[in-house]
């Protein structure tokens, strides 16, 4: 009896075994877990509209890379803010900071602090006093400047105005593009014969362009050209003028050409500005680079991105063409 059962034991395993071809089946393989990068952007000053429609670009195109996070913090004009939020950043261990510095001299020693750790970095459009980054993606200011100043020059030589008036609304002391923006339009625009040009600083803001340019002009009856180193702060001197009933004796002149209802060229479109000079936002192309850094691709050392001028004449086409949805 005892063998009979035996026998029925071995049959029954034999032919569980020949149905599994004999081998017994390997246990599932467990996927491994997809690495998620995380990208942090320390902006200098959301409050620049320059600096939101950055911001608003990255949130929308961090959507095309689904293994990435995004973190924007927002140093609001502050060198000690962004350094302490840089140096978090640096805490946390991010992959990738992305940086907008506020001034360059104080934030080149925490960046290079985050690149020592191991930290991707780009350098987005304001450069700082040394290479301490992967990449640095801008635009060229100083040919902006020019570019500025050769449009003051000819409409000053065109209108045949003696003794022109300039005024020149400055952004904030010590950073990259008004140190640039001012060189570069004054390659041109000293040499026009009997010029006079009123320098001040606004900081990139337009209401204090608006105050600044009260006092200017109570101090000066005869302005032929604003030439400000953003659309805001040559829209604030343009309220300034137009509240002083003066507005149609001179032309403004910015930087900027943000697309949308409140961008500088709308304010070209609307006769408000004379010319606004395209300085690309440099923001998906920074996201992009951040995001090949993150994967482990080379990338260049240098990205710069093209300008463009802009007048009634081709102002609709660029709005159309840079304007965020």
């Amino acid at each position: 009896m005892r063998n009979g059962i035996v026998a029925i034991l071995a049959t029954v395993i034999a032919a569980i075994l020949s149905g599994c071809g004999g081998q017994i089946a390997p246990a599932p393989k467990q996927e491994t877990a997809k690495k998620t990068f995380r990208i942090a952007f320390s902006q200098c000053n959301s409050a620049e509209p320059y600096r939101t429609a950055q911001n608003n670009i990255m949130k929308r195109d961090i959507a095309k890379y689904p293994d990435c996070t995004l973190t924007i913090q927002d140093a609001q004009q502050d060198n000690a803010k962004q350094i302490a939020q840089i140096e978090n950043f640096i805490q946390q261990g991010v992959d990738v900071l992305i940086v907008a510095p506020n001034e360059a001299a104080p934030l080149t020693a925490v960046v290079k602090k985050a690149k020592e750790k191991g930290i991707k970095v780009v350098c987005l459009e304001r450069n700082l006093l040394e290479p301490v980054y992967d990449i640095f993606v801008g635009a060229d200011n100083v040919k902006i400047g020019e570019l500025a100043g050769q449009f003051v020059a000819e409409y000053v030589a065109g209108k045949g105005i003696q003794n022109p008036v300039v005024v020149e609304m400055k952004g904030l002391l010590g950073t990259k593009p008004q140190e640039e923006r001012h060189n570069g339009a004054r390659k041109y625009i000293d040499p026009i014969p009997g010029v006079k040009v009123i320098e001040d600083v606004a900081g990139w803001i337009q209401n204090e362009s608006l105050k600044r340019m009260e006092t200017i002009l109570q101090a000066n009856p005869k302005i032929d050209v604003v030439y400000a180193h953003n659309d805001p702060m040559a829209v604030g001197a343009y309220w300034a003028a137009k509240n002083a009933g003066r507005e149609k004796d001179m032309i403004f002149v910015g930087v900027d050409a943000l697309g949308g209802p409140d961008g500088g060229i709308k304010r070209v479109l609307d006769g408000m500005l004379a010319c606004t000079f395209y300085y690309p936002t440099c923001a998906a192309e920074g996201l992009e680079y951040a995001v090949k850094l993150a994967h482990g691709e080379q990338v260049p050392k240098e990205i710069i991105l093209e300008p463009a001028r802009i007048t009634k004449e081709n102002a609709q086409e660029w709005y159309d063409k840079v304007t965020v949805q």
